[in-house]
């Protein structure tokens, strides 16, 4: 007998990471997020945890979501959240920093600036 999908929410299958802090252990745990909806997803990770499990998950681009376990099967699990999320903005590419997109080190020691307005010399 063939599995009959029963769910109707969209979901955005996509290869991300993001970090989830269970309630009573210290240490995140790294997982991969294989599909994202507004109200949960499927993540993968070698972990032991069990259905019902609390959880706050650090997806990139939104504030950390509370949410809770709500299947096992080996490896991967699903995550029901407790408030929906928008998967656009978590898909979308990290914002750029206010600051310079190269690294100093990578950057040329003089600059237009260094000369005034006018054109660069070169020796």
């Amino acid at each position: 007998m063939q599995s009959v999908e029963t769910r109707n929410v969209a979901r955005d299958s996509l290869f991300l990471f993001a970090e989830l802090h269970f309630e009573g252990r210290p240490e995140p745990v790294r997982v991969k997020v294989r599909n994202l909806s507004a109200g949960g997803m499927l993540a993968e990770a070698e972990v032991a945890t069990e259905r019902g499990a609390r959880l706050v998950i650090k997806l990139r681009n939104i504030e950390d979501v509370k949410g809770a376990v709500a299947w096992v099967q080996g490896p991967r699990f699903g995550i029901a959240f407790d408030t929906q999320v928008d998967p656009r903005v978590v898909r979308a590419p990290v914002a750029a920093s206010t600051g310079p997109t190269t690294p100093s080190y990578a950057r040329s020691a003089v600059t237009r600036a260094s000369y005034g307005e006018g054109p660069l010399r070169t020796i």
